[in-house]
This record gives structure tokens, C-alpha cells and sequence, in this order.
């Protein structure tokens, strides 16, 4: 029984009424569309082919994809005009507004923001957020990411995620919520990926996901954080393909481990736990339905409907949208959902729309809020903020910092992901370090990489040879007085797990000049790096490519402004030799 009047829609008895009648003139089509949030792909902004796609699906959300403000703006304003119920359009900012649109405004990640100790740093990322996702036209955030940091080997979360206290997470996530709320557009939140991201090391990109902490581990970590973000009024919960099997079985007995399944599937996640022990009344959507670990549980033409009569509410994007749309109307013909868990969904479906405004009166956002806000000044000064704030000395056992730059002469070793695409030409990064070093003072010679001699001389035997040739030991400590490796890797729905990967083998670049050569080690993104360079005596965590990020770490190390970011232990990787 969805409760209109209460947390978190606290719907009038006119809104109520607008729901009710809403839903009662819909035709069967026009009810199934409303369960979909899809995506588009569409190139350009083409009015007629938006109309016949409305016309077509029905569809009661949007995402759309690559596009720049102006464009997101125009596509966004026309998916209204001709909906006939206004759209949820939602947009993912984990970050800042940069995530939303290329134009907009990187402020930080959430391991940069808890590193900072201070809220307002993920305060800044949820209202810079809100403003430039609101400013053309998005009304549903997908965030925060509440996830809990447990295991260090985990990457797609290691930068999402506000750390591995529960306490600071929920304090973090509720920053960024207030400035989401003091945003001055209507904008819904989203807590996710229950059960919860971060205690295993796989993406649920690539397979299932299982989350294996017993009852009460489960309860004193991510139901600490579900339970306090509820409480809040949080609109929506993301759903991840993510198990849960001690709470599977707990409320389940006898279930057999081929029968659990994950959350997006399993109604004793969804109706017992998030429904009936955490109190949720708002709209459960599930992630993104391309992922490996929904399509591995069981056919789509079955999961797609089974999700909806497990608990789900809506469905985050479509395979071909006419045969998703088909496999949820044999469903719905079939009994797999029935006619008040369809009535349950809708009623959220449209008492989110309510709440926003999203009825017959609704009013698109002028295009002088875009102008004002998408990269501002006053988002780019967060960025700057934020960078000085968190920026963190992870150890210095050398006592090496801080460096006098003056007369110094830089071994600049830059790494970072192995390119998979002709078009590579080069990272811009490692320009921003060498102009940033130089700025300070420091002389800088750039290590080469392997993929960089091949794209630009083309594939010859000498690459590798030059790469293998580390010189005379004693001619490379006179050359130079510092070595300063960077990691830049990043990783998404390509691997499970992301490593510190060197450009070929026994390359120069690989970290032999530790014991040769002063070195500092700086991680631009993961920060789970020491478990690959252990030997690191100096280490810091920049937490972003940035020339804010680097300009600051680099004025730190050289003692121009001091770190006062403060690293979580699961920088060690569980690993004594680490913290030497």
C-alpha cells in the first residue's frame, strides 16, 4: 500500500487526486511506458523523431547521453513539450555537473570529500549538482551513492564512496543531500545500490554482485546508513544486481543458494527488508538492466517483468525498448505482476511526478538558469576548495617532503590505463603535470611509454628496445634529484578490478629507481595503489586529473600549503609492508 500523504511524497488530497485520476485514464500501453526510464542515444535533437518516440513508449523517465548543455537543454525541453506526463528526467552526478554535461563543473569525488573531514565539501558537489542538472531541465538525481567501503580491492566504488565508517558516509551523504535541497530546483534524491556496493571486489557490470556480511554486519553498516537516509525522506533507492544471502535466508528460510537472487529480483530484499523492516514508501528503480549482473540471473523476458513483481518500480533502461516493453506486457497477461503491484508502482511512479511539480502546470526551466549556472565561477571555486581541502599525505617515511623546487631536476614517470582505441594521441594529464612542475621551478624530463612511441612512430622493435634500456644507475643519479611517479587509472564495466598496469615489460617506467632516487608517488584517482608499489616511502592522494588536484598537490609537496586531508585505512590494502 503506497502511502501518498506520508514520507517522502507528502502529497495533497488535490495531488492525491491528480495520481489517482491520472493513472485511471491511462491505457494499458500508456501504464507500461510509465515503468521504463530509458536512455537516448538519439544524435542531434530532432522534434520528430522525440514525438514518435513518446508516442511510441510512453515512457515515464529519461537519460540522455553526450550531449552539451545547450543540446541536453533543447532535447530535455522537447521530450516535455510533447510528453503527455511530464518525464522524470534523471541525471547522474556523483561528482559535480561535469558527469551530466561536459560543460559542467567537476567539484569532487566522495573519497576526496570525506578525506576533507569537512561536510561541506559534499555539500558543494550535491548543489552544484542540482543547480546544473536542474538548469536543463533534470528533476531526479541519482544520487548519492551510499555505498559502504569494506574492501580495498574494490574499484568501482573505490572513489564513489564517502569511506568505510557507516557514520561518516551517512553524515556525507546527507551533506550532499542539503545541498541538493538548497538548490532552489525541485529535485529528487536517490540513495544507492542496495543492498549495498563495496564489500567484494567484482562489478556488477561484469557479473552478479554478493554482498556476503552476515545479518548484523549487514544492520551496523550500509542499514545504519538505509535506515538514516529513509528516515530523511529520501525519494528513491537505486537497486543493485547485487545478493544479499544471509538476508535472502534470514527472511526466507530453506531458500537453496541457486535460488537467491539479486535485489533487482528478489522480493525478500525489496518488500521484506526494504519495504518492511527499513520503512521505505518511496519509488524503487533498478540499475541500469544492461548490466551482466541482471541479464546473467535469467532471461530477459522474464527478469524484465519479474523485477516489477519483485519490488522494483521502475526499470533503468531498455534492450530494444519495443520487445522490453512486450516482455512486460506477458507479464502483466500472465499474472507475473498483478493488477495491485502494477497500481502500487504507477502510484509512485506519479506521486514522484507530483511532488516535483511534474502535472499539467508544469514549467521548463528558463534557459537563463543554464547560462547562469553550468561551470560558473562560484562551481569552479568549490573545485578549488575542495582540491586545497582534501588533498592528503597518505605517508612520508622518508621524510622526504617537503621538496625546495628550486634548481631540482624531475624524472616525471606519468601512468595510466593501457589505451584501447586507434584514436588515442596522447594524454593531456601529463602536460598539466609538466607545466605545473615547471611553474613551481622544477626542471622536468617525461619518461616515455611504450603506447605513446607506437602512436607516434608507429610499430617498430626500437620502441620496445628504448622502453627496456634504464641507462647506467649511477649516470641516472646524477641526472636527476627527484622521480615523481603519477597513477592515473580509472576503470568502468571493462574489468572487475582495476591494477596499477605499466605501459610494456621491464619497461623504464617500472618502478626500479625507488632505491636509486628520492621518489614520490602520487595517485590521481584509486586509492588503493600501494598495494602495487609497496615500496612507495612517499605517498599522496590527489584524488583527481584536474589542474586543480595537481596544482595542489604539487604546492603541497613542495611546502607552499600543507595537507590537511586525512587518508582511510583502507589506503594500506590490509598489508603491513605497505605502511613502511
Amino acid at each position: 500500500m503506497v502511502r501518498l500523504k506520508e514520507k517522502p511524497f507528502y502529497l495533497t488530497d488535490a495531488q492525491v487526486k491528480w495520481v489517482q485520476d491520472t493513472i485511471a485514464g491511462m491505457t494499458e500501453e500508456e501504464k507500461i511506458g510509465q515503468l521504463f526510464t530509458l536512455m537516448t542515444y538519439l544524435p542531434g535533437v530532432h522534434e520528430d523523431n522525440i514525438r514518435h518516440e513518446l508516442v511510441s513508449y510512453h515512457q515515464g523517465g529519461l537519460r540522455w547521453q553526450r550531449k552539451g548543455s545547450a543540446e541536453a537543454y533543447e532535447q530535455n525541453r522537447l521530450y516535455q513539450k510533447h510528453a503527455k506526463i511530464p518525464l522524470l528526467i534523471a541525471a547522474n552526478c556523483d561528482t559535480g555537473g561535469a558527469e551530466c554535461v561536459p560543460d559542467g563543473t567537476y567539484i569532487s569525488t566522495a573519497v576526496q570529500a570525506t578525506a576533507g573531514g569537512d561536510p561541506k565539501t559534499a555539500y558543494h558537489i550535491g548543489l552544484a549538482s542540482a543547480r546544473e542538472a536542474g538548469s536543463i531541465g533534470a528533476n531526479w538525481l541519482f544520487n548519492p551513492v551510499c555505498d559502504v567501503y569494506l574492501n580495498w580491492r574494490n574499484t568501482i566504488v573505490n572513489t564513489r564512496s564517502y569511506g568505510s565508517d557507516p557514520d561518516k558516509v551517512l553524515e556525507m551523504c546527507r551533506a550532499y543531500i542539503r545541498g541538493v535541497r538548497d538548490s532552489g530546483f525541485a529535485m529528487a534524491v536517490t540513495a544507492k545500490h542496495f543492498p549495498g556496493d563495496g564489500t567484494e571486489e567484482r562489478d556488477q557490470h561484469l557479473v552478479i554482485g554478493c554482498n556476503d556480511l552476515t545479518v548484523e554486519e549487514w544492520e551496523n553498516t550500509f542499514g545504519k546508513v538505509y535506515r538514516g537516509l529513509i528516515e530523511d525522506g529520501v525519494e528513491a533507492m537505486m537497486v543493485g544486481h547485487i545478493t544479499q544471502r544471509a538476508l535472502s535466508q534470514k527472511y526466507r528460510p530453506g531458500i537453496s543458494d541457486a535460488e537467491i537472487k539479486p535485489a533487482t529480483l528478489a522480493p525478500e530484499l525489496l518488500h521484506d527488508v526494504l519495504r518492511g523492516e527499513l520503512g521505505f514508501n518511496g519509488l524503487v528503480i533498478t540499475d541500469a538492466t544492461q548490466m551482466i549482473g541482471f541479464n546473467a540471473a535469467e532471461p530477459r523476458r522474464t527478469a524484465i517483468p519479474n523485477a516489477i513483481a519483485a519490488g522494483c518500480d521502475m526499470i533503468l533502461f531498455g534492450n530494444v525498448s519495443e520487445e522490453d516493453l512486450g516482455y512486460m506486457r506477458e507479464g502483466i497477461a500472465n499474472g507475473t505482476i498483478s493488477p495491485e503491484r502494477l497500481q502500487e508502482a504507477l502510484e509512485r511512479i506519479l506521486g514522484l511526478k507530483a511532488k516535483l511539480g511534474l502535472t499539467e502546470n508544469y514549467v521548463f526551466p528558463a534557459p537563463e538558469l543554464r547560462e547562469k549556472y553550468v561551470g560558473c565561477a562560484e562551481h569552479n571555486a568549490f573545485r578549488r576548495q575542495a582540491a586545497d581541502l582534501c588533498t592528503t599525505l597518505v605517508k612520508d617515511t622518508q621524510h622526504l617532503l617537503p621538496i625546495a623546487p628550486e634548481d631540482k631536476r624531475v624524472f616525471l614517470v606519468y601512468q595510466h590505463n593501457i589505451p584501447n582505441s586507434k584514436a588515442y594521441a596522447g594524454d593531456p594529464v601529463r602536460e598539466v603535470l609538466k607545466e605545473e612542475l615547471e611553474r613551481v621551478g622544477f626542471q622536468v624530463e617525461v619518461c616515455p611509454a611504450f603506447y605513446d612511441l607506437e602512436a607516434e612512430g608507429g610499430v617498430n622493435f626500437r620502441n620496445f628496445l628504448r622502453m627496456m634500456d634504464k641507462g647506467s644507475r649511477e649516470q641516472f643519479k646524477a641526472e636527476y634529484d627527484l622521480v615523481l611517479l603519477v597513477l592515473n587509472f580509472t576503470g568502468y564495466a571493462q574489468t572487475n578490478e582495476v591494477r596499477v598496469t605499466w605501459s610494456t615489460d621491464h619497461g623504464v617506467d617500472q618502478p626500479w629507481y625507488f632505491t636509486e632516487v628520492p621518489t614520490v608517488t602520487v595517485s590521481l584517482n584509486l586509492t588503493n595503489h600501494l598495494i602495487d608499489v609497496p615500496q612507495a616511502k612517499t605517498f599522496i592522494n590527489a584524488y583527481g586529473s584536474k589542474r586543480e588536484n595537481i596544482r595542489a598537490f604539487i604546492e603541497k609537496m613542495c611546502g607552499i600549503s600543507d595537507f590537511t586531508g586525512k587518508a582511510d585505512d583502507t589506503v594500506f590494502c590490509g598489508r603491513w609492508e605497505t605502511r613502511l
